[in-house]
């Protein structure tokens, strides 16, 4: 017994050690006060301008997809041949800016990159809402969404059994799995600062709401025991998830016979896409975050940097695919599959694929230089850039390889419908209001972390003053 409790008291102080109660002369609460200020405070009047624009998007989508369902499919743009479009497109698109928080928060977490601190959690956060508005899109796309629990492989009075075979099947399975385990990974990470939010309440409405939400934590030697090894081992079931879900949506092509779509380099190609536009969306929403609430002191310089690199990095690697896509059609030496990437590049599409390699090879090349890379503006136009290119991406693998196949007879065109666009829009309206709930209720920045992190972080510790550090400058 008396081991036990001395080993607990060593425990315990080096916890105490890796959290130093003074930072820059100021007390380390000064972080609490900051994060936690923004779900305390009245929302400010800018959140509720964007709040409403969001809201008045997502209602647009949502009528959309009653008018769809009432209808039928028939008020999209789908035809033969290009039976898989606009929604499948969306589809992948939202699944992959998924991944970039898993990987920020698992993979960073596991190699024990300590910068990862300030950024994961709105990325975790991200990664739920994207994932939550590409479930929409297989859902809806079936015609017949009252009759989509046949997705599910569960005994029916039908005697109607799923095809295993399938690689829609799989997709089922990986996206549930991932949101499943990505939710499980997200909220064990806040059980700690709700905890704070709790005992910081002013109200005993917010009290109860962040009391029960908390689960009892008190922080005790214990709690953190097993919180850790908790967040351990999420993180470990994470790490293969973030390889394996893009690859799967891979498989839905890479398993066909249709020209640019059977080949074997669709896996790693995927994930790295996803990861790429992944991060250049957590950019695109944390850098008007940070300037808003004044983070800058918390979400610096070295933290976007480092994030372009991984953009540079992952852009890099797109760009080797592109290039390897016409390669092996042209070593392959199958006309069919050579047809298919000339027609991309020349074809009635090449609006689009000339609009992909623009913004997801030539324009992150920027992050090459330093400056670019630490200029928000630039940044943020680079960003978005490879948001919009990683959108065409996917429309040039599904449509360019859909509408000309085999036989010249059957070539068709396919154009996108009002219903097709504004259902798409409205997503970008669920995500932003999910996205605006959470960093107003809940702390998107993870404050127990970044108390264990930051003096070994900054690399200006005890060289600049304070009234530099509060004002971002400093970074």
């Amino acid at each position: 017994m008396a081991d036990a409790i001395m080993q607990s008291h060593e425990a315990a102080a080096k916890r105490i050690e890796r959290v130093p109660l003074v930072l820059n002369n100021r007390p380390m609460s000064w972080i609490t006060n900051h994060v936690a200020s923004v779900t305390e405070k009245s929302a400010p009047i800018w959140w509720w301008i964007l709040f409403g624009l969001s809201s008045s998007l997502a209602v647009v989508s949502v009528l959309c997809i009653a008018y769809l369902i009432s209808t039928g499919v028939g008020v999209w743009g789908l035809n033969h041949p290009v039976g898989w479009a606009w929604d499948i497109t969306n589809f992948v698109f939202w699944i992959g800016i998924g991944h970039a928080g898993t990987l920020i928060s698992a993979i960073l977490f596991l190699t024990r990159q300590k910068w990862r601190t300030s950024i994961n959690r709105a990325a975790e956060a991200m990664t739920l809402f994207a994932v939550v508005c590409a479930g929409i899109f297989p859902a809806i796309h079936v015609g017949r969404i009252w009759m989509v629990w046949f997705l599910a492989p569960v005994p029916n009075s039908n005697a109607i059994w799923q095809n295993f075979r399938s690689p829609l099947l799989w997709d089922v399975f990986a996206v549930s799995t991932y949101f499943t385990v990505s939710v499980l990974f997200w909220y064990t990470g806040l059980v700690p600062d709700l905890a704070t939010l709790r005992d910081r309440a002013k109200t005993k409405l917010r009290k109860f709401f962040y009391g029960i939400l908390a689960l009892g934590w008190r922080g005790g030697n214990r709690q953190w025991k097993h919180y850790e090894m908790a967040y351990l081992i999420l993180a470990g079931l994470s790490t293969p998830l973030v390889l394996s879900v893009h690859s799967v949506v891979s498989f839905d092509f890479a398993t066909s016979v249709i020209p640019g779509w059977h080949t074997t380099i669709f896996p790693p190609y995927f994930v790295a896409g996803a990861i790429f536009g992944g991060f250049a969306m957590v950019l695109t929403i944390m850098l008007p975050a940070r300037a808003i609430f004044g983070l800058h002191d918390l979400i610096t310089d070295d933290h976007v940097d480092k994030m372009c690199k991984i953009i540079l990095l992952t852009g890099s690697i797109v760009g080797y695919a592109y290039a390897m896509e016409f390669f092996i059609a042209w070593y392959g030496g199958n006309a069919f599959e050579q047809y298919a990437f000339i027609n991309r590049a020349t074809g009635p599409y090449w609006w689009a694929y000339w609009s992909m390699i623009f913004c997801n090879v030539a324009a992150p090349q920027l992050f090459w230089f330093r400056y670019f890379r630490r200029h928000v503006i630039w940044v943020f136009i680079v960003c978005n850039f490879v948001n919009a290119g990683m959108w065409f991406e996917r429309f040039v693998i599904i449509v360019t390889s859909l509408h000309r196949d085999f036989l010249p007879s059957s070539w068709g065109m396919f154009y996108p419908t009002w219903v097709d666009i504004w259902t798409f829009v409205g997503t970008f309206g669920i995500f932003l209001a999910l996205f605006l709930l959470f960093i107003r209720w809940l702390p998107m920045i993870c404050i127990f972390e970044v108390k264990a992190v930051l003096p070994e972080a900054d690399p200006h510790h005890g060289h600049h003053d304070n009234d530099n550090v509060l004002k971002g400058g400093a970074h």
